[in-house]
């Protein structure tokens, strides 16, 4: 993510250049930001959320692979 950022990658960019989204991605459920993330309509902000979410996780302590649903 760092050597996007140093390249001056735009949002949209990142996520259209991506590899791939994991699978499970679509599973996520929750608010962020007062915004529900299952009920975003647009693909490229649904993605900003979804990551939004997953860092959300993250800093609560949360194990990557519950968040997964690995």
């Amino acid at each position: 993510m760092q050597t996007q950022i140093e390249k001056g990658v735009g949002i949209e960019t990142f996520f259209t250049a991506a590899p791939q989204i994991n699978p499970n991605a679509n599973k996520i459920k929750g608010v962020v930001c007062g915004i529900r993330v299952e009920e975003i309509e647009d693909p490229l902000m649904q993605k900003i959320r979804w990551l939004d979410k997953l860092i959300d996780e993250l800093a609560k302590g949360k194990p990557l692979e519950k968040i997964l649903r690995n």
